[in-house]
């Protein structure tokens, strides 16, 4: 266990240190996207496809864990109102948020829960969806 808890600690400095500190609206893009990939990607199920991140691990962790993480989602908002994000999907975002935070308050119930409903990523869609339309210069492919 204190093997993975250095390779995830390094695996998040190193993501860290190529994160750029601008406001510029690419700049922006790639923090909550990374931000979104630590709370809900960061690790995979081996054998399967199934990936997890953050959330899930300190959702185990009674009240504390579903309140770190939610203070993380509530990151990804304050991002989407520093790009000029409306005022309704920033309440949507933090629909979603507080959901999750709640359902993670139940115990088992909320741990399942934080492999289907997946607020970050539901909020990371709507804030690329956000940059595409209003600064298409920030838009990436994947390949």
């Amino acid at each position: 266990m204190a093997r993975l808890g250095r390779m995830a600690s390094s695996t998040f400095r190193e993501a860290g240190k190529n994160l750029p500190l601008g406001t510029h609206a690419a700049d922006v893009r790639k923090r909550v996207v990374a931000m979104e990939q630590l709370l809900e990607g960061s690790f995979k199920i081996p054998g399967t496809n199934q990936r997890f991140g953050l959330d899930a691990i300190l959702g185990l962790i009674p009240i504390a864990g579903d309140f770190i993480t939610s203070a993380m989602g509530l990151y990804m908002v304050w991002e989407a109102r520093n790009i000029g994000m409306s005022k309704t999907k920033m309440a949507r975002m933090v629909g979603n948020v507080a959901f999750d935070w709640l359902i993670g308050l139940v115990p088992f119930i909320g741990d399942a829960a934080d492999f289907m409903f997946r607020s970050n990523t539901r909020n990371l869609k709507m804030i690329l969806r956000h940059l595409d339309k209003h600064h298409p210069g920030t838009a990436t492919i994947n390949h």
